[in-house]
């Protein structure tokens, strides 16, 4: 009786370490909440710069989101002339629901603006630099800037996720024998 107990506990918590292994090893993409608990909205007038000093405290990779929550405005995705002038005439994207979710899938920069250009002249506006996954050539090392990436990181649970996986595998075929 006790070793039938022993073994469905045995069971029970390999079964619950392979799940979280899945979670490991799939995670891929951030989401991140602009503003964070201020939101999208008119920054303070002594800090006018808040949303790209937000931005460039975040290192954001191909596939991660950000969301845009607001009342009574609107978030427009415009070109690099666009976001200089505040000016609205031809977004590449506008959005106005209120809770706007923006996939970052392409490296580079996105320009983002209110669509009231009284609120983006007031700073209401942001630069993201969207990082690519550099691949190094055949053969060759990792550069040192590497190991600080994010893309190193996701490796590394990655890493852990499989190892941790075939482990758990292995001792599942234990408990059955």
């Amino acid at each position: 009786m006790a070793t039938l107990l022993l073994t469905s506990c045995c069971r029970t918590f390999l079964l619950l370490s392979c799940f979280v292994s899945f979670q490991l090893f799939f995670v891929a993409a951030f989401k991140y909440d602009v503003g964070e608990d201020f939101g999208w909205a008119i920054p303070p007038a002594n800090n006018t710069n808040m949303y790209n000093k937000w931005a460039s405290e975040n290192r954001f990779q191909i596939g991660d989101t950000v969301v845009f929550k607001y009342k009574e405005d609107s978030v427009m995705m415009v070109r690099e002339e666009g976001y200089d002038s505040c000016n609205a005439a031809s977004p590449i994207h506008y959005y106005n629901d209120g809770d706007t979710t923006v996939m970052l899938d392409d490296a580079g920069f996105y320009y983002f603006i209110s669509g009231l250009s009284s609120h983006c002249d007031k700073g209401q506006k942001m630069i993201i630099k969207v990082m690519a996954h550099p691949k190094p050539p055949e053969g060759s090392p990792p550069s040192p800037d590497a190991e600080n990436s994010g893309a190193v990181a996701l490796d590394r649970v990655s890493s852990l996720g499989l190892v941790q996986f075939c482990v758990l595998i292995l001792g599942l075929l234990y408990v059955q024998s």
